[in-house]
């Protein structure tokens, strides 16, 4: 399964946030690297479907849905680094601290099962 590797998990974004848009600027090579990991969770919940459809066994489904879940779980890892190195730390430099709610809210979302 798709683990962190460190070359990839450098996500750089310029200027998230401003007075009138909240926006993400990742580079060409991050946004590639996200879509080709989304890509990828797609193709896997095709093949969920298709094993369903064929009534392949129940187990071996579940474990198509927990690698699904852990590729998706990857890509939102990356994102959230990426906006904690970068946005986040960008607003607590302009004095807005109230991003730090908006952070631990974003964590209580990702934790949630």
């Amino acid at each position: 399964m798709d683990t962190l590797n460190p070359n990839e998990s450098k996500i750089q974004s310029e200027h998230c946030h401003t007075s009138t848009e909240r926006k993400s600027h990742h580079s060409e090579k991050v946004k590639k690297n996200l879509i080709t990991r989304l890509n990828r969770v797609e193709g896997q919940i095709r093949g969920i479907k298709g094993m369903i459809e064929k009534d392949v066994y129940c187990d071996d489904i579940i474990t198509q849905i927990a690698a699904t879940q852990s590729a998706l779980n990857s890509v939102a890892k990356l994102l959230l680094e990426g906006h904690l190195k970068t946005c986040v730390l960008e607003r607590i430099q302009e004095g807005d601290i109230e991003v730090l709610d908006e952070v631990l809210e974003t964590i209580q979302r990702l934790m949630k099962k």
